[in-house]
């Protein structure tokens, strides 16, 4: 039997207050090991995360630890050493990038003057100097003389940055005044007794941390890559009562609502090791008892939109499995990274393993890859409504209704404009929107899944229904026929279904879809089902 909603804990959905989270006593899984081997082991430390991965909550944390607030910490791994920290609590300095304002280089210097300006007058200290690096030093200084070492917690520190991606040129202004604040931190190192920057994107050597040189980069270590997310010990340990609750409204197994959070939300990583559940996705599908796509509805991500509209981002299927240099991401700026790179650094894709200097990358999970497809249909392809139109798509697929989903594909081609369908497409681009179509409305779609004699092109899983299909290009009408024949001899050579005869009481779909390349349209041919 589940529990009644109101006898579980609250969740913290978009809190980012440590203190309030606590307070109020909502659910919080237990970060603060890893911040102590932080504070205990090192001073100046980076760390990227992807949006909504709880990189602010991470800081505010680290506020409540320094400042001494232990009665915030009762029963968590920090307890002792912040109890210890409340006789002798640290000042902190808490700097949230995004809120500067960056229309050019003139609005963001004089934002961050005003964000000097504000700390300045909340603590009693003059400001002498005019400049920016002048009145950084004078805050610091002043600051460090009226009560020691300070703690600089940093928060997107590129925001400005990403603000400006599609224009190289300003981006490059924007990042020559975080340069001055970063070096002038820099040169006040004496006064400061903890550094922690946060961030979106990985810095490169030519970057704005060029002069700051002493920061751990520790995104990519195995010891802290589960410093923010959640590990399935944690999400099984902390969210039980949720989980079975959950379970019983949506009339799953506990076994089987957990195999479908793996595939929608878990898979991140960033040691090759470590998979990691995307914490906002995790909170928001409890709160609604869902499975939706809460990472990118849950706000406008406009430099990933701006950036793909600007860039020959390729089809999201040639990005699976790639291998690159462990530092690939560190040659570039994000604003002149290539499509994997800035997919990276973007959490998109993430590692799937680690080979010596290598990684290999790929996507974490379907949340993220039905979110890129979305966005690449849209971008792309021009197809506006997908969400809608992949909803009658769904529908049809779930009757076995293959002719009214080649119906709705038509539908979509057409609406494709003319500038953007060139004569030499081929079946590649035929089947790759249908993926996307599928993707993008959040049906589970595999390209190209490997058997014992070959690989079908697409394979769609449904609850009681696997539908396999081969897509056939025919240049032109007159070929229609003789394509389907070579579709329809290929599936029964290769037995493309015979892997699925396992699946017990699930009914088996086998198609051939020829794509007319003189009337550019898809045909459906040789239908087939049974049940396995």
């Amino acid at each position: 039997m589940s529990l009644n909603k109101k006898d579980l804990r609250e969740l913290p959905v978009g809190v980012q207050d440590f203190a309030a989270l606590r307070q109020d006593g909502m659910l919080y899984v237990d970060k603060t090991q890893r911040l102590l081997d932080l504070v205990r082991s090192g001073r100046r430390y980076f760390l990227s995360r992807p949006r909504r991965f709880g990189k602010s909550l991470t800081l505010s944390t680290l506020e409540a630890m320094f400042r001494g607030r232990s009665e915030l910490f009762t029963d968590l791994a920090a307890e002792d050493w912040v109890k210890k920290q409340a006789d002798s609590p640290y000042l902190v300095l808490r700097f949230d990038m995004s809120s500067l304002a960056s229309a050019d280089k003139a609005a963001l210097e004089q934002s961050l003057k005003e964000m000097i300006a504000r700390t300045a007058r909340k603590h009693g200290i003059i400001l002498p100097s005019a400049s920016l690096s002048g009145m950084l030093i004078d805050l610091l200084e002043g600051l460090f003389a009226a009560g020691g070492p300070l703690v600089i917690l940093i928060d997107e520190y590129d925001k400005p940055i990403l603000d400006s991606l599609t224009d190289a040129g300003k981006a490059e202004e924007i990042r020559e005044i975080l340069r001055v604040f970063y070096t002038t931190l820099k040169s006040c190192d004496g006064c400061l007794r903890f550094v922690f920057i946060t961030g979106i994107s990985k810095f490169s050597k030519v970057g704005i941390f060029s002069a700051l040189n002493n920061l751990l980069d520790i995104s990519l270590t195995e010891n802290y890559s589960d410093i923010t997310g959640y590990t399935q010990r944690e999400l099984e340990t902390n969210f039980s009562a949720w989980i079975d609750h959950t379970a019983s409204n949506m009339r799953f197994s506990r076994t089987e609502l957990l195999e479908r959070m793996q595939s929608y939300y878990d898979g991140f990583s960033f040691d090759g090791k470590t998979k990691l559940y995307n914490p906002f996705s995790v909170l928001s599908f409890f709160a609604t008892g869902e499975f939706h796509n809460f990472w990118y509805e849950s706000g406008s991500p406009s430099f990933i939109v701006n950036w793909m509209r600007d860039h020959a981002i390729k089809d999201p299927e040639e990005y699976r499995h790639i291998t690159v240099k462990s530092d690939f991401t560190a040659s570039q700026e994000i604003e002149r990274a290539d499509a994997s790179s800035f997919l990276f650094q973007s959490g998109y894709l993430t590692i799937e393993k680690k080979q010596d200097q290598l990684l290999i990358l790929d996507y974490p999970n379907r949340e993220v890859l039905d979110s890129l497809s979305g966005m690449y249909l849209k971008l792309i392809y021009k197809v506006e409504g997908y969400a809608s139109l992949g909803q009658e798509i769904w529908q049809a697929l779930r009757r076995g209704n293959l002719e009214k989903t080649v119906q709705l594909y038509n539908t979509a081609l057409a609406g494709i404009p003319y500038d953007d369908y060139l004569p030499n497409r081929h079946e590649f681009w035929y089947r790759s929107l249908f993926l996307m179509l599928l993707r993008g409305s959040g049906i589970i779609a595999y390209s190209e899944p490997h058997t014992s004699k070959g690989r079908a092109d697409i394979v769609i899983q449904l609850d009681n229904t696997i539908i396999v299909l081969e897509f056939k290009f025919a240049p032109s009408s007159a070929e229609i026929e003789s394509k389907q024949r070579e579709g329809i001899l290929q599936i029964q050579e290769k037995e493309y279904t015979k892997s699925y005869d396992a699946a017990a009481g699930c009914r088996v779909i086998a198609a051939v879809l020829v794509a007319d390349g003189e009337k550019r349209h898809l045909t459906l041919h040789a239908l087939t089902s049974g049940c396995c």
